[in-house]
């Protein structure tokens, strides 16, 4: 193996000095073996290995890219995630998934935490299903509105929409945001107005079925739902209670957020949406 970069012995240790792997690695305080991994997957080579005795030797500069991996685990990176970094030609796009990912770990840690403060609480009620008020970030998105017979017609309603969003070219942002709104006040079983939105990443031209828009930052009341959709009514009730008691009102569209459905789950069981109602403190 040649050296990296062309190399001149001399008196002084700059920053091209060739230090030995032993030495180089307790200066960065690290074992000999994790540098030897690094070079096995390709992130950090030896400046120089004598072909004579095989002993690899550093420069002082390449303690930056050990810096580098060594911040990139402690944000969560594993090993393979830095390697497609280094390959990626977009970084923006592979942190802020990376981002996206973390944001969304923070989120499910909230709930189990809402969830662990309810216990020892002893409130029963919400123990199964913890509100919490939360900013939903502005998003944008392809929406599409229609008058349904019933609910049912969601099931064929959000197919048809996602063929149209393909043939326009749209690509979905990351974590995927998946939601209903109902666009008229009161409960209906029929002739229900909604609106479908799936958040994407940039707008496209709009067609008869699918237009695009941004919908601002809201505060909302969230609550977790699990089971069949048949079993709203209950996680309804303890959202609004919550709001009721604790001073808010609504301000604006309720949404039903689909994590987990029937596209991706066998049983009803297993269905989990969110329910979002956008509140303020009244009086404000």
């Amino acid at each position: 193996m040649k050296m990296n970069n062309e190399h001149k012995p001399c008196d002084t240790k700059t920053e091209n000095h060739l230090y030995k792997i032993g030495i180089f690695a307790q200066m960065n305080h690290i074992t000999i073996k994790t540098l030897r991994f690094y070079e096995e997957q390709g992130l950090v080579l030896p400046a120089y290995v004598d072909e004579d005795n095989g002993y690899r030797y550093y420069f002082l500069s390449q303690m930056s890219d050990l810096h580098r991996i060594s911040a990139l685990k402690s944000a969560g990176f594993s090993i393979e995630d830095i390697k497609k970094l280094d390959k990626t030609n977009d970084t923006s796009v592979f942190l802020h998934k990376k981002k996206a990912d973390i944001m969304m770990k923070i989120a499910e840690l909230t709930r189990q935490m809402a969830v662990i403060d309810s216990y020892l609480s002893g409130d029963e009620d919400m123990l199964e299903t913890p509100v919490l008020i939360q900013d939903v970030p502005a998003v944008t998105v392809a929406s599409m509105q229609k008058r349904i017979e019933s609910y049912d017609e969601l099931f064929t309603l959000m197919p048809t929409m996602g063929e149209e969003m393909e043939r326009l070219g749209c690509e979905c942002a990351l974590p995927e945001y998946c939601f209903m709104q109902y666009l008229e006040p009161g409960y209906k079983e029929q002739q229900i107005l909604v609106e479908i939105c799936e958040a994407v990443k940039t707008k496209k031209e709009d067609s008869e079925l699918v237009q695009f828009k941004e919908l601002p930052e809201t505060k909302a009341a969230c609550i977790y739902h699990k089971g069949s959709y048949n079993e709203f009514p209950r996680t309804y009730a303890s959202v609004l209670k919550y709001i009721e008691e604790n001073g808010y009102e609504i301000c604006g569209n309720i949404r039903e957020v689909y994590i987990d459905g029937v596209w991706n789950k066998d049983g009803e069981e297993d269905w989990l949406s969110e329910i979002q109602i956008p509140v303020k403190k009244i009086g404000e």
